[in-house]
C-alpha cells in the first residue's frame, strides 16, 4: 500500500462508498446515456493530455508528494486541471446528479499514475470528482438550472451555474483537507486553511466555460459548437504548462546547487533543507500566503549556496579561522546572491540569500544592516538556519536539545534575531515538534577527516561562528 498510512486508506474506501451511492440512482432515472457516453469520452481523452501536475497550494513544509507531482492520494490541483473542469461542469449542469457523477469515472480510473499504490490513488481521484460533481448537479437542478440553460435564461442561468461551483468547491475543499490531515499527517488545525479560496478561482473560470458548453449544447448548433469552448482552454493549459515546465527546470537546477554544496561542505549534509524546512514553519505562522511562503522555502534552501564559492580547504578546516580566512568565508551571501541573480521566480529569496547574516544590532555581514533595513525574509532565514545548526548533530559535536536551542534564540532576539520571528518558530514547533536529521561520521565524504572538538568545549561549527553556539554560517 506504499506509503498512505492505514486511516487514510479507509479515508478512501469511505469516499469511494460515498461515491457509489451518489452514483446508484442512476440505474433508475431517466438519462440521456449518449451524453453521458460523450462526455465522459471527452473527459477521459482530457484526461490523457499531459499537463504539469501541480502542487496544490498551501506550499506547506515538504508535502509528500508523488512522483508525478499529486497528492499522495493522487489528486490533482485545480489550476493544473485544464480542460477538464469545463466538461465535468457542463455535464453537472446538463444532466441529474447521479449521471453527471459518471462522467469522471473512465477517466479517473484509466488515469497516469506513476506511483504506488496506484489502484488507491485512482480510486481516490475517481471517488473525488464524482462527488464533486453530483454536488454541483444538484445544487445546479434545485435552482432550476437545467431549464435556464435550455431557455436559456439570461443572467438568471448565472445563479444556479454559480452555486454550481460554490458546491463543486465546498465538496473538493472538505475532501482535500480531510486527506491532508489522514493520509499526509497536516495538522487538523490547518489541514482545510486555505484551501477553498485556492480552488474557488479556477473552478469559477472553468464553470463559465462549461456554462457556455451546456448552452451550446442546448441550441440549434448542438455539441459540435460546445466542443469549441474546449479550444481556448487548451490554450491557456499550453501556456500554463509551458510555465511550469520553466518551472520545474528552475527548481532541478536549484536541486543541482544544494547537492554541490552538501558534497562541499559534507558536515552539514542536509541543513539547507532543514532550514528550508523551519523557514516555511515560520512562514505559516507569520500568515504569509503560499507563494511567499514557497519562495521563503526556496530562500531557506538556498541560503548556503554561495559557499561554492568559498575554498574548500576553509570550510573543512580544523581549529579557528585567521581574519582574513573569515573575511573569505563571509563574502559567501554575496557569491549566492550573484549565482541566483536570473532565477526570476526566486524574488525576494536573493535578498535573503544575501543577507541572511545581518543582525539587528547591525553587527552582521556583508553590509552590517540594522533593525527593519534587513529584508522580512533574511530575518526568517537567520532564525531558521540558527535553529537548525544548534540542534543537529554533526561529526565533530552533539546536537543541543531543541529546549536550549530555543533559549539561545530567546536570548540572543533583539540584538541578533528578530522576536517576532523567534516567537513564531517557538510557536510552530510548540504544535509540530521537529525532528533534527543527523549527520554522522559515516557521512562524511571520503578522504575528509572530522574536525577535532573545539578546545573551549563551546559548541561551535568550522564555519557556523555568527554569535549563537552553532548558528548558521
Amino acid at each position: 500500500m506504499g506509503s498512505v498510512p492505514v486511516r487514510g486508506r479507509v479515508y478512501v474506501v469511505c469516499t469511494a462508498v460515498a461515491a457509489l451511492a451518489c452514483l446508484a440512482p442512476a440505474v433508475t432515472v431517466r438519462v440521456p446515456w449518449w451524453v453521458v457516453a460523450l462526455l465522459a469520452g471527452l473527459y477521459a481523452g482530457c484526461e490523457r493530455i499531459t499537463f504539469p501536475r501541480v502542487r496544490p497550494g498551501r506550499g506547506r513544509a515538504k508535502r509528500g508528494t508523488g512522483g508525478d507531482g499529486s497528492r499522495p492520494t493522487g489528486r490533482r490541483a485545480p489550476a493544473g486541471m485544464g480542460t477538464l473542469f469545463p466538461v465535468l461542469l457542463a455535464g453537472a449542469f446538463l444532466l441529474p446528479p447521479s449521471a453527471a457523477a459518471l462522467v469522471p469515472l473512465p477517466g479517473a480510473l484509466l488515469a497516469r499514475v506513476e506511483q504506488r499504490p496506484r489502484w488507491l490513488r485512482r480510486l481516490w481521484h475517481a471517488a473525488q470528482l464524482a462527488l464533486c460533481t453530483w454536488a454541483a448537479s444538484r445544487a445546479h437542478g434545485a435552482l432550476g438550472g437545467r431549464a435556464a440553460v435550455a431557455s436559456p435564461d439570461f443572467p438568471y442561468a448565472l445563479v444556479p451555474a454559480g452555486a454550481a461551483v460554490l458546491a463543486f468547491c465546498a465538496v473538493l475543499t472538505a475532501l482535500d483537507g480531510g486527506i491532508l490531515a489522514l493520509a499526509e499527517r497536516v495538522p487538523v488545525r490547518g489541514a482545510w486553511r486555505g484551501l477553498f479560496p485556492r480552488s474557488l478561482a479556477p473552478v469559477a473560470v472553468h464553470g463559465l466555460a462549461g456554462l457556455m458548453m451546456a448552452v451550446l449544447w442546448r441550441s440549434p448548433y448542438g455539441p459540435v459548437a460546445a466542443l469549441l469552448v474546449l479550444l481556448p482552454m487548451y490554450v491557456s493549459c499550453w501556456v500554463f504548462a509551458q510555465y511550469h515546465r520553466e518551472r520545474a527546470a528552475h527548481q532541478a537546477t536549484i536541486r543541482a546547487l544544494v547537492q554541490a554544496v552538501d558534497i562541499k561542505d559534507g558536515y552539514t549534509r542536509g541543513h539547507s533543507e532543514r532550514v528550508g524546512q523551519a523557514s516555511m514553519m515560520i512562514a505559516r505562522e507569520l500568515g504569509m500566503d503560499d507563494e511567499r511562503a514557497e519562495v521563503l522555502r526556496f530562500a531557506g534552501i538556498l541560503h548556503d549556496v554561495g559557499k561554492l564559492g568559498v575554498p574548500t580547504r576553509l570550510l573543512r578546516k580544523d581549529g579557528p579561522l585567521t581574519p582574513e580566512e573569515r573575511r573569505v568565508i563571509e563574502l559567501h551571501p554575496e557569491y549566492g546572491h550573484e549565482m541566483v541573480r536570473g532565477i526570476g521566480f526566486l524574488g525576494e529569496a536573493r535578498s535573503a540569500i544575501l543577507h541572511h547574516h545581518e543582525r539587528l544590532d547591525g553587527s552582521g555581514y556583508p553590509y552590517g544592516l540594522i533593525g527593519a533595513q534587513i529584508p522580512e525574509f533574511a530575518r526568517v532565514v537567520a532564525v531558521a538556519d540558527a535553529f537548525d545548526a544548534m540542534t543537529s548533530t554533526r561529526s565533530y559535536r552533539r546536537a543541543r536539545p531543541v529546549a536550549a536551542a530555543l533559549e539561545e534564540l530567546e536570548r540572543c532576539a533583539g540584538a541578533q534575531f528578530d522576536p517576532v520571528m523567534v516567537g513564531a518558530l517557538m510557536r510552530a514547533l510548540g504544535r509540530q515538534g521537529w525532528h533534527p536529521a543527523v549527520t554522522a561520521d559515516e557521512n562524511v565524504p571520503p578522504g575528509v577527516r572530522p574536525p577535532a572538538p573545539p578546545v573551549s568545549g563551546r559548541p561551535e561549527s568550522r564555519s557556523h561562528r555568527n554569535g549563537v553556539g552553532g548558528g548558521g554560517a
